[in-house]
């Protein structure tokens, strides 16, 4: 019974699912860095892990290899978790005055006072030991890219204070996935990668407005710029002209690199998918902008699963 009750009072962050597995299972202690790292809304990460495993499945269906090379998978899986829990510890040191204004935010792990913030900058650095762990199983050219992009995300948490576009800043560093898939598979860029970057920057772009709806009482009192601020009432123009340019560009980038009809079809309902978070998003209702923000993980999943479909249809055509 004492258990139950410390559990309750216990401080939770505001947007996490009261079901997520941090706050049920893990070990008290280890809660709030698991917080810091985003852990318990996982999200983040999916959105962050998907670029990098369509770019590394669509350069072996441009290879005409028959089945997704899984060490890279798992290992871009590792990378993805690890350095978003990085990135989200830096960031939230960064902002920390900021969100402890900010209604959302202020349940967060440094300005609650779960974490120092010389705690926050030890998660970072250790996740950043990671990350760079599974970056050196690559080839020297995917190493060098990936490392190339830590300058976007250094200035990623500043650019809401000097810009009303920080979501095309964090589109950029967020997608550097796209670019580094296909060179761990080519050793080197190719325009399908670059294409397919192009269009998960501008789907960045859409779903983080989105989610920007959700602060931007908060933010405008702050002078903090978003797009969700900037674009206003015109959100959903803005939205569905970004989604849809991004929907273009991967099927530019699947015409490049030699994709098939299952590809194109997966990439359709993906835009279908888009097109009812455009259609029923409701910019006054942070609950609304959240679970439209989260189904981008099915986008995610959509266009992958394409891929992999693709690779074996390229299997059964050299059985025939």
């Amino acid at each position: 019974m004492g258990t139950e009750v410390s559990s309750q009072s216990e401080p939770r962050v505001a947007d996490a699912s009261p079901s997520n597995w941090v706050d049920r299972w893990a070990p008290i202690a280890w809660r709030p860095y698991l917080r810091l790292g985003r852990f318990d809304r996982p999200i983040g990460a999916w959105l962050l892990l998907f670029p990098c495993w369509w770019s590394q499945s669509l350069a072996q269906v441009a290879s005409r290899e028959p089945f997704p090379n899984f060490r890279y998978l798992l290992l871009f899986a590792v990378g993805a978790f690890a350095m978003r829990a990085s990135g989200c510890a830096y960031n939230d040191y960064i902002d920390r005055h900021i969100d402890a204004r900010v209604r959302r935010t202020a349940s967060r792990p440094i300005p609650s006072g779960q974490v120092t913030p010389e705690a926050a900058l030890a998660f970072t650095a250790i996740m950043a030991l990671v990350g760079l762990a599974v970056l050196l199983q690559f080839n020297w050219f995917t190493i060098w890219l990936s490392i190339s992009s830590l300058l976007i995300v250094a200035i990623y948490p500043f650019a809401k204070r000097v810009t009303p576009y920080p979501q095309l800043v964090l589109g950029l560093a967020f997608n550097w996935g796209a670019l580094v898939g296909w060179t761990a598979i080519k050793g080197s860029l190719d325009w399908p990668a670059v294409a397919l970057y192009a269009g998960c920057v501008l789907w960045t772009v859409g779903y983080d407005t989105i989610y920007a709806h959700q602060d931007k009482e908060d933010d405008a009192l702050l002078g903090i710029g978003s797009t969700a601020l900037h674009f206003g009432d015109d959100t959903i123009s803005f939205v569905g002209a970004v989604y849809g340019l991004a929907g273009i560009l991967w099927l530019t980038a699947g015409a490049l690199a030699g994709a098939h009809l299952v590809f194109f079809l997966s990439v359709t309902l993906v835009f279908l998918q888009m097109s009812w978070q455009v259609a029923t998003l409701d910019i006054r209702d942070p609950a609304n902008c959240l679970r439209r923000f989260r189904s981008n993980r099915d986008v995610g999943l959509a266009v992958f699963l394409g891929l992999i479909v693709d690779m074996g249809l390229s299997w059964f055509a050299g059985l025939s």
